[in-house]
């Protein structure tokens, strides 16, 4: 096992070398969940490569999009979950690509806190980064029209996934934005003839977006 470059770039070795003496290995694949819903958590997830959604559910079972993690970051609200000792997760995190992941302990994290400066900076850093991220998506929903959303969702996912052809189904799309897919369909279909797209069987190609 060894760290991704990122890691070792900024924490002292000391950390390093603490993190794979702790650490559990864990690989994953394009659409595995990694984490669900009311899951009890006893790790924070360092994530060595590969892109992870992360989903938040309603009370009414409908779900939207809330981030993409990507290589050298963590999830806030594992982070959340730890600190709140007992507390199940609030939710779902989904593999966009397939990856590699270092599983945490809670112990560890909470020691490290103290122990490390890097450490904790890099916790405080990540938290306060996804935060913003969830500010982002509150005001998309509640200032920019899904038109606006959805361009953005495309231009994210070509992002992460370092491509401008994407794998993608229109339902796919409706699930993540929290929309229905005739509506989608319907979008995308104007979004084509304005040729910003050329879209396909199962897949978006990105124009000029």
């Amino acid at each position: 096992m060894k760290l991704n470059r990122y890691y070792q770039q900024i924490f002292e070795e000391e950390l390093q070398k603490e993190i794979l003496e702790n650490a559990t290995a864990y690989s994953f694949k394009a659409e595995d969940e990694i984490i669900g819903y009311n899951d009890t958590m006893s790790f924070i997830p360092l994530l060595q490569n590969g892109v992870i959604k992360v989903f938040k559910e309603n009370k009414d079972g409908d779900e939207i999009l809330l981030y993409f993690l990507e290589t050298g970051e963590t999830c806030a609200f594992t982070l959340q979950c730890i600190i709140t000792t007992g507390k199940k997760s609030e939710i779902r995190a989904v593999a966009e690509t397939d990856g590699d992941l270092l599983r945490i302990p809670m112990n560890k994290m909470e020691e490290w806190m103290s122990k490390y400066t890097t450490w904790r900076q890099f916790i405080l850093s990540s938290y306060q980064s996804r935060v913003y991220e969830m500010l982002d998506v509150i005001d998309s929903i509640a200032f920019q029209k899904l038109d606006e959303r959805l361009i953005n969702y495309l231009k994210d996912k070509a992002m992460v996934n370092q491509t401008m052809y994407l794998n993608l189904t229109h339902q796919q799309i409706a699930n993540e934005l929290n929309s229905s897919r005739v509506v989608i369909s319907r979008m995308l279909k104007k979004m084509e003839t304005n040729g910003l797209i050329k879209t396909g069987r199962n897949y978006i190609e990105l124009k000029d977006l």
